[in-house]
């Protein structure tokens, strides 16, 4: 059954499109945030983890547009019903595309992140660090984890909404506005923090570093992943009872 959902995947129009998308994007930007991070560092101190990894921020979008059309593309185009008569056992069915999407999903992740470091480095010259650095490493490992996690979450929310359209509509501009605009604002970070994206990239420095007095989060980068795979368990939970409960 996983074996029949990853060729489903790579027939799919917008799989191909949104892996390499995904995989430029983080490489692209990372290597412009590192030439501008190199122009920081000669005026005064700069988060060599921040500007490796922030281009996996932007990265993300062509993921969760892959995670939303990996099941939501079965409702718009009908084949769910033809799925489900295969398979009728739901559960079965639907961990079968869990499975199938979080592993494209890594597979493009452990890519995009090392194209991300080695374009960081490029631009970055003699400022840039190395995996041996503890920060540097984990942020590594944290967007490794970070990316296929927001794309189950974007799978679990088109599951439960049943729609693309409806789930992209939802998730992009909550993405757009926590991370990019509204998130950073002080009253409302206090809240918007627990977002599944700005809680999950506190590993890649977006809130400063963790032993800085400035430091705008209520908890570790590694307790925000967590919450950012709680809030994936709940999406996919949900999914899976939307699924079971409703008519094809």
């Amino acid at each position: 059954m996983i074996s029949a959902d990853l060729i489903k995947l790579r027939t799919l129009r917008a799989t191909p499109v949104t892996v390499l998308l995904t995989i430029v994007v983080c490489g692209g930007l990372s290597y412009l945030l590192g030439l501008s991070g190199s122009s920081a560092a000669e005026h005064g101190r700069f988060d060599v983890v921040f500007f490796t990894y922030y281009g996996v921020l932007l990265g993300q979008f062509a993921l969760v547009v892959f995670g939303v059309f990996a099941m939501g593309g079965e409702y718009s185009s009908g084949t769910v019903r033809a799925s489900l008569l295969a398979m009728p056992r739901r559960g079965r069915f639907y961990a079968s595309k869990i499975i199938a999407t979080g592993l494209v999903a890594l597979a493009t992740a452990v890519v995009a992140v090392a194209a991300a470091y080695l374009g960081a480095r490029a631009g970055l010259g003699e400022y840039g660090t190395g995996l041996g650095d503890r920060d540097m490493l984990a942020g590594f490992v944290g967007a490794t984890l970070y990316l296929p996690l927001i794309a189950l979450f974007a799978f679990g929310v088109a599951t439960m909404v049943r729609s693309s359209a409806i789930a992209l509509g939802v998730l992009m501009p909550v993405l757009f506005l926590g991370s990019q605009g509204i998130g950073n604002a002080p009253k409302a970070g206090t809240v918007l923090q627990f977002l599944p994206d700005q809680a999950g990239a506190t590993i890649l420095h977006i809130a400063g570093r963790p032993d800085d007095p400035d430091y705008s989060r209520d908890f570790g980068p590694w307790t925000g992943l967590a919450i950012l795979a709680l809030w994936t368990a709940l999406a996919l939970i949900g999914g899976h009872l939307v699924l079971r409960r409703r008519d094809a």
